[in-house]
């Protein structure tokens, strides 16, 4: 069997490649859900149309933050150097992929559209994965704990600020938030180290300038 039939003999120029594909999976909404929605065990909500409105641009940063995540995951699994790690990488890859396509379908069900600067959103964020996998993979994982970090916390402050009547958003971004705090658990398991204070502050910046935007665009 050839590199070319067999993922875990994949050569880095192979696995951009791989990550290119599902690049472009990604910013043209063609994500496939493994799972299915938690949002679907709930009634679609009555909404205003000022309620419709938020919830609209909350799930949208959401979605975006998603195209984030796999494009995180997507650099950093192309580069990792332990085969182990890359493994982990790729499935929370595709529990992110998940996460995007629940995004996509509650957006759907609300008459809204993903953020048009997807395609911006998700090079930057790749580039950033690259450069954290090249950085080895210990600060790579911690990374990791550091995004899932933010992000979980950043879920909890959209779960207070969604509309009270729209359980189906709540479901998707309870069920995300518990996926997130277990990809922090398990990459701080496998030796994720803690990053220097300058980082996660970058981090959070550049969050909230990403948010500010996709809520709108």
């Amino acid at each position: 069997m050839n590199a070319a039939t067999n993922p875990r003999h994949l050569t880095v120029p192979d696995r951009v490649l791989a990550g290119f594909q599902r690049a472009l999976d990604t910013v043209a909404g063609a994500a496939v859900a493994g799972r299915p929605s938690p949002g679907e065990a709930q009634p679609l909500p009555e909404l205003d149309a000022s309620g419709r409105r938020r919830a609209a641009g909350l799930m949208r940063v959401n979605h975006t933050g998603e195209v984030c995540a796999q494009a995180l995951y997507d650099g950093q699994a192309a580069f990792a150097r332990d085969p182990a790690t890359r493994a982990h990488l790729e499935h929370a890859a595709a529990e992110e992929t998940d996460h995007l396509a629940w995004c996509a379908l509650r957006l759907n069900e609300l008459d809204d559209r993903p953020s048009l600067l997807n395609p911006l959103w998700y090079a930057g964020s790749f580039a950033i994965g690259a450069l954290a996998a090249l950085a080895g993979d210990r600060w790579s994982l911690g990374f990791v704990v550091e995004t899932e970090r933010q992000v979980e916390a950043h879920l909890g402050d959209h779960l207070q600020r969604l509309p009270e009547a729209d359980a189906r958003s709540r479901a998707i971004l309870e069920t995300m938030q518990a996926d997130e705090a277990r990809h922090a658990a398990d990459a701080r398991a496998r030796g994720g180290a803690e990053l220097p204070p300058p980082v996660p502050f970058l981090m959070r910046c550049a969050s909230a300038v990403m948010k500010a935007v996709a809520y709108r665009i």
